[in-house]
């Protein structure tokens, strides 16, 4: 088995500091520091294909460009990398959705993931009009996943459901290939939704116990829908030659944090409904203190920033480890990211890749290597 690595497009800006937001906050100024323009993430798309990352995810909410819009734009500008276009199923009705969905594909090459996105913060959705509750929004998503599943299979779909109502639903033209859905939630009732419908189930970095709990829970619960799912985690990384340099820039990156934006940042976390938030929020209590919650696991950039808030850190032996550790457990997708994204693509893909391609867990998707003619900028 070769384990897969996806990287992050920061659509919400980039900076050698942590761009902070997601989850109703918004985002940090250091996002000014270099801002998500086309030239920019193309750059780091680019990177991100040469170094062996299969695809790239893209953030939604009002904290950041739109993901559709960003990835067909950028995907002009790069050859292999897939796009994990992260969205959420109650903006966009499910036969256009997978119109849209069709269209990308077309136009890529077939370059599409899709990451559905229910939506934890419903002040948020509200701004979007939509306002159903929680668990009437993951209802909702299961209801669009039924119908964008039957219309990608060539069906002619009619459905009438609690929140979602289609008549003679047909796609003119089918995906090739269909996009394989992602999704995560921690809550009973995305469990049940990921169960049915998702082909990957995305987990947040919690440290390996309550990672495997989480797979164990899912399995289940496919096993009953007579369905097996692939299992994903979305961390960010900080790994250097040594594991000293590594937490060295760890804590170069936790005193950049404003005490004011962090008391901020927390108390809107705080107000989350996503249980998933809820459970990074529990990894460090809001405190600068014992953020290794795991060897080379630490909590710090959940301090500032909505969403996944844990990164492993150390060596790139050690990171390397950390990520076979995930691996024994089930993890087969590794939704990756670090600051500045550029330099930290390079970092990881020059140092860890190539150890965990020397103990056969990983392969270049390329020729199994990296393409020989590749020039490689400067990444200090």
């Amino acid at each position: 088995m070769s384990l897969t690595f996806h990287w992050f497009l920061p659509t919400n800006g980039d900076s050698r500091h942590v761009v902070g937001g997601g989850h109703g906050t918004p985002a940090t100024a250091s996002g000014r520091d270099r801002p998500p323009t086309v030239a920019y993430l193309s750059q780091i798309a680019r990177a991100a294909e040469d170094l062996g990352f299969v695809g790239a995810l893209t953030p939604t909410g009002a904290w950041c460009e739109d993901a559709w819009l960003t990835t067909a734009m950028v995907s002009q500008h790069t050859e292999r990398l897939k796009f994990l276009v992260a969205f959420r199923p109650g903006f966009v009705s499910p036969t256009l959705a997978a119109q849209m969905a069709s269209t990308f594909q077309r136009q890529s090459g077939g370059r599409l993931l899709l990451n559905v996105v229910t939506g934890g913060e419903s002040h948020e959705q509200r701004a979007y009009g939509d306002f159903l509750d929680k668990d009437d929004r993951y209802r909702r998503t299961g209801e669009f996943l039924e119908i964008v599943r039957q219309l990608w299979d060539g069906k002619t779909v009619d459905l009438s459901g609690e929140h979602l109502r289609v008549e003679d639903a047909k796609l003119a033209r089918l995906p090739e290939p269909v996009p394989e859905v992602y999704f995560g939630g921690s809550s009973p009732i995305a469990g049940e939704i990921a169960a049915k419908y998702v082909d990957v189930y995305l987990t947040w970095g919690e440290p390996p116990a309550q990672v495997a709990e989480k797979i164990a829970w899912i399995r289940g619960l496919a096993a009953k829908e007579g369905r097996t799912l692939r299992f994903g985690i979305r961390l960010h990384v900080i790994t250097r030659d040594t594991s000293a340099e590594a937490w060295a820039e760890a804590n170069r990156l936790l005193e950049g944090f404003d005490p004011d934006t962090v008391k901020s940042v927390q108390a809107g976390l705080a107000r989350s409904e996503s249980e998933g938030q809820q459970r990074m929020l529990a990894l460090h209590g809001g405190s600068r203190d014992g953020l290794e919650i795991h060897p080379n696991l630490w909590a710090g950039i959940g301090l500032v920033r909505g969403g996944a808030g844990t990164a492993l850190v150390g060596s790139h032996e050690e990171v390397a480890e950390r990520i076979k550790e995930y691996a024994a457990l089930g993890i087969e997708e590794f939704v990756l990211s670090g600051y500045p994204h550029l330099e930290e693509a390079y970092w990881f893909g020059e140092g860890v890749l190539p150890r965990l391609a020397a103990e056969g867990v990983w392969r270049h998707p390329v020729g199994g290597q990296r393409p020989a003619q590749a020039q490689v900028p400067f990444a200090g």
